[in-house]
């Protein structure tokens, strides 16, 4: 629970030390400030509108050859790996894979499976998922 909450803290801390107002107020040479790096910055569509949305913050591990079940989001999913690599193939359109230090968004309403397409290596990632309050994360597909 501490480690999604310091990934939650670091995501909305790097949100806020992008935007301008913020990102004035500190001394561009003053030591010891942390400055977030950018890992990916994408356009999304299918947001929740609401008033609130529940945040999570999830972290998996794939053994090597592991891989999720077919299943769709009703919301962009953003996945950063920690380690090794993950593959998504989404229903018609290439795979694509991403490793340590890289980031996608799965788009929703799109049916798709994770891989560790590795033989010898795990994967662990850390999710973000931002949806309607009582909102699965997932929709199985069969």
């Amino acid at each position: 629970m501490r480690s999604a909450l310091a990934c939650g803290a670091a995501v909305f801390a790097s949100l806020a030390a992008t935007s301008p107002a913020v990102a004035q107020s500190h001394d561009a040479g003053a030591p010891n400030i942390a400055k977030p790096n950018l890992v990916l910055q994408q356009v999304v569509e299918g947001l929740p509108r609401d008033e609130k949305q529940t945040v999570r913050v999830m972290t998996a591990t794939f053994k090597p050859g592991d891989k999720t079940v077919y299943h769709t989001h009703r919301f962009p999913v953003t996945v950063y790996v920690l380690q090794g690599a993950f593959t998504l193939e989404l229903d018609g359109r290439p795979p694509i894979t991403v490793k340590a230090g890289e980031a996608l968004v799965e788009p929703p309403r799109v049916a798709m499976t994770g891989y560790n397409r590795s033989a010898t290596e795990p994967t662990k990632v850390v999710i973000f998922y931002v949806s309607v309050n009582d909102t699965p994360f997932l929709d199985l597909l069969h």
